[in-house]
């Protein structure tokens, strides 16, 4: 007796192969038939001719903390997606030691959100023991952030690490690697990911060979030093021995438009000389971070306090000011790439006015130059300010998402207050609305294992991303001529269209567009990790 067969489906295997008429039948949260079915089973769907296709997987999120502060992820589930990779771009809340606690908490809290508990952890494996308590609706899967464990080692020094400080950040990885994490993720971008040299992550890199462990990278610029930053990369991949993960690649600024060619033209021929490397993209043309983002580097040494300070003190935000307002050599300056007009305020809690307008249109009804409101805000909101800013070209995201190397993502952050991005609500069925359907840029099945085996394969998530017997049943099914995202920017909280049924680990979750509030999800330990430690349970196995 099967406990649910799905009838009458277009079964679109992940694969990247036409899709079939057939029937799946699960038991155990396990796909044990496809085609067809025969078995008797206790529940039954008509999938009415409607695609089924395997779980959609987000492999780069900030739902570090919104999976806990809200396990059942409707933001998610709604869009189809049952499996989350976090801890990316070097922002995780894992591990924290009490002497950096607060500086890791105002590090990430403006891209992972916070809470309003205390953390009852301090390592990775803690962490991921935290995920598996709670009662998780989705899955969800975690890299080791350099940034956490750069602050955990030394604080946000603004200098190169030092040896003992780089062997304290390898011990940390290992452990981390060791607990089931995927890889390491970098965020060169941000402070201190920023103050970390080549050498000094190619070390760090090290430890990922002996767990199969991936390297995922925020570059540096992504600016006028796109090439550059790609070049970095590349280099400490290769010097290192690793799996290369480009995070949301892109052009910023419109001078930079069309530079995304040569990137990928890089990242094609360093894959010639042997490398293994891929990369990610969210299809929309603008980004989302924290506003501390948009500042010089130096000003963010010591960390966020520090960086207040600074923002007090008359001298020093006489040269944040002028620095912002010119072109730079050492860093990505995407004020003046992107324009004050295109930095738009997503969330905030004391001026909840401002949300959803420009800095440049905030500073006209301020009566202060945009620079000037810019600081301000950060110095009122004690540095918690959530912005969106546009700065792609839709050519340059267009070829990204139908590059063969390229999977896709949401890049969400993890609050849902305020104006948030629409990608946290819309990302998957604006694949398939948009870049499927309207402008024909990629098949059905390549969107869908662009979505499902690509990145299960990527990330090591274990037996998922395909509907065949023997792996986990992670499935969606959609109407694939009515899923559309309906989030805009000045309306981003709104539930996707189109998708009908989601199902995690054999348990029916999303039943007619209504969260079931199931607790099918895990925390999935990296297949690869796990197999290398040994000494692990049969529970544990089953989290492949």
């Amino acid at each position: 007796m099967l406990d649910l067969v799905i009838n009458n489906g277009r079964i679109a295997d992940g694969s990247g192969n036409p899709w079939f008429f057939g029937s799946v039948g699960i038991k155990d949260g396990i796909i044990v038939e496809v085609g067809a079915v025969t078995s008797e089973s206790r529940k039954t769907i008509d999938a009415k001719r409607n695609i089924v296709s395997p779980g959609f997987i987000d492999g780069h999120s900030h739902s570090d903390l919104l999976v806990l502060n809200h396990p059942m992820m409707d933001m998610k589930l709604q869009q189809g997606v049952t499996t989350e990779v976090v801890g990316n771009c070097g922002l995780a809340p894992a591990p924290i030691v009490p002497k950096y606690g607060t500086l890791l908490k105002e590090y990430i809290q403006p891209v992972v959100g916070e809470t309003q508990w205390e953390w009852p952890w301090q390592s990775v494996a803690e962490y991921i023991r935290e995920l598996d308590n709670t009662g998780i609706s989705e899955n969800v899967s975690t890299y080791v952030a350099h940034g956490a464990i750069r602050i955990a080692a030394m604080g946000f020094a603004g200098r190169p690490a030092g040896t003992q400080e780089i062997s304290l950040m390898k011990e940390m990885l290992e452990e981390g690697m060791k607990a089931g994490a995927i890889g390491l993720s970098i965020g060169l971008l941000y402070s201190p990911g920023r103050y970390a040299s080549k050498k000094e992550l190619a070390e760090l890199c090290k430890v990922l060979p002996k767990y199969n462990g991936i390297l995922a990278t925020h570059i540096r610029g992504e600016g006028n030093n796109l090439i550059s930053s790609i070049k970095e990369v590349i280099w400490i991949a290769e010097k290192a021995g690793v799996p290369l993960q480009v995070s949301h690649l892109k052009a910023a600024g419109r001078r930079n438009w069309g530079d995304v060619m040569e990137a990928m033209h890089l990242l094609d021929e360093a894959s010639a000389r042997g490398l293994d490397v891929t990369c990610d993209v969210y299809p929309y043309d603008a980004g989302s971070t924290s506003l501390t983002t948009l500042l010089p580097p130096w000003s963010l040494e010591g960390g966020i306090p520090d960086c207040l300070d600074r923002i007090r003190e008359p001298a020093a935000r006489r040269k944040m000011i002028q620095e912002l307002g010119e072109e730079q050599e050492e860093w990505d300056n995407l004020v003046v790439s992107t324009g004050w007009d295109n930095v738009v305020v997503s969330s905030l809690s004391r001026h909840k006015k401002w949300e959803g307008k420009s800095i440049e249109a905030i500073s006209r009804e301020s009566a202060k130059s945009p620079a000037d409101t810019a600081l301000d805000l950060l110095e009122e909101e004690n540095g918690m300010v959530s912005i969106i800013y546009y700065h792609m070209s839709n050519e340059d995201v267009e070829q990204v998402v139908k590059w063969d190397r390229s999977l896709i993502i949401s890049d969400s952050l993890g609050c849902e207050t305020g104006k948030p991005h629409p990608r946290s609500f819309g990302t998957f069925p604006r694949l398939f609305s948009k870049y499927v359907r309207e402008d024909k840029s990629l098949s059905l099945e390549q969107a869908i294992r662009k979505v499902t085996s690509f990145p299960a394969q990527r990330f090591s998530l274990g037996k998922r991303g395909l509907i065949v017997p023997g792996y986990h049943a992670d499935l969606t099914i959609f109407d694939e001529n009515r899923i559309n995202d309906t989030a805009t920017y000045q309306n981003p909280i709104q539930q996707p269209e189109g998708i009908s049924h989601v199902i995690v680990n054999g348990i029916l979750t999303i039943k007619d567009k209504e969260n079931l509030r199931q607790t099918g999800g895990m925390a999935i330990k990296a297949a690869a990790a796990r197999c290398l430690c040994g000494n692990h349970t049969k529970q544990e196995a089953a989290h492949g």
